[in-house]
C-alpha cells in the first residue's frame, strides 16, 4: 500500500537542478562553518513560530533506476518537543493529504474515498525530512550524527544560496546518510536521504511564508459521512 508520504526515517525534497561548488576539505574553516550554520539552523528554530510553503519531493528507486515526483504544500506549527501540528496536501500526482494535530493524524486519500486515523507515533504519518531538521535542536543534531567533514557552498534552482551539510549518522541508523542545504535565514529548505540500499528520497520547499496567522482548523481534515475510516 503506497503511503502518502512514502519514508522511512525523513521525508524529502524533490530534486531540482543544483549548481555545485567543489567540497571544502575538512579544516578549521569549514569546522567554523558548521557550527555557524548550526547556531543559525537554532536561531531559526527558535524565531519560527509557523510556516506555509510549497512542498515538493522525488523518490529514487536505486533498482529500477527511476523517481517518483510529487508536489503540494505544507502547514507547520511547531509544538512541545516533537508534537508539531502539520498538513501536507499533494496535488500532484494525486490528491491526498495527511494532517498530524493533537497526537493524531489523519490520512485522506480522496480518489478511494477512505481515510486512516490514529497516534502521531505511527509509520503512517511520518512527516519528517526538512520538517523534523527545522524542530531538531542543535544538541539533538549533534547527539544523531557524526562531526560534519563534507561542507560546500551551494545554489539551488531558483537562486537560493544555501550551505550544504552532509550527516552520516551514529549507531545502526536505518539510512546510509542525509544531507541538508541551509538557506541564509537558517531554514533547512532541502533535505535528501539516502537509504542502505542506494534509495533516495528528496524534499524542496519553496515559495516559503514565514510565520503567517494558520488556524487550528486547517490541521483536521473535513471528512463526508460516507468515507470509509480504517483505525490504525
Amino acid at each position: 500500500m503506497k503511503k502518502i508520504v512514502p519514508l522511512g526515517l525523513m521525508l524529502a525534497m524533490l530534486v531540482g537542478a543544483i549548481t555545485l561548488v567543489s567540497p571544502r576539505p575538512a579544516s578549521a574553516q569549514s569546522a567554523g562553518l558548521v557550527s555557524a550554520v548550526l547556531n543559525r539552523m537554532e536561531r531559526n528554530r527558535q524565531s519560527l513560530r509557523s510556516l506555509r510553503a510549497s512542498l515538493s519531493m522525488e523518490k529514487y528507486n536505486a533498482q529500477l533506476r527511476d523517481s517518483e515526483k510529487y508536489s503540494g504544500v505544507v502547514l507547520y506549527v511547531p509544538g512541545s518537543g516533537r508534537d508539531a501540528s502539520v498538513r501536507i496536501e499533494w496535488q500532484k500526482p494525486q490528491h491526498e493529504i495527511l494532517a498530524v494535530a493533537n497526537g493524531q493524524y489523519t490520512l485522506f486519500r480522496p480518489r478511494l474515498n477512505m481515510a486512516y486515523k490514529g497516534s502521531s507515533k505511527s509509520n503512517r504519518n511520518k512527516a519528517g525530512g526538512v520538517l523534523e531538521m527545522m524542530y531538531m535542536t542543535k544538541q539533538q543534531l549533534e547527539a544523531r550524527f557524526q562531526p560534519v567533514k563534507d561542507v560546500r557552498e551551494e545554489t539551488l534552482w531558483g537562486g537560493v544560496s544555501t550551505i550544504h551539510l552532509t550527516l552520516v549518522p551514529k549507531g545502526n541508523a536505518s539510512f546510509k546518510y542525509a544531507e541538508i542545504w541551509v538557506d541564509s535565514s537558517g531554514m533547512p529548505v532541502q533535505t535528501k536521504i539516502v537509504e542502505k540500499n542506494d534509495d533516495a528520497t528528496t524534499m524542496r520547499l519553496s515559495s516559503l511564508d514565514r510565520n503567517p496567522r494558520i488556524s487550528p482548523d486547517e490541521f483536521s481534515v473535513k471528512l463526508d459521512s460516507n468515507v470509509k475510516i480504517v483505525k490504525g
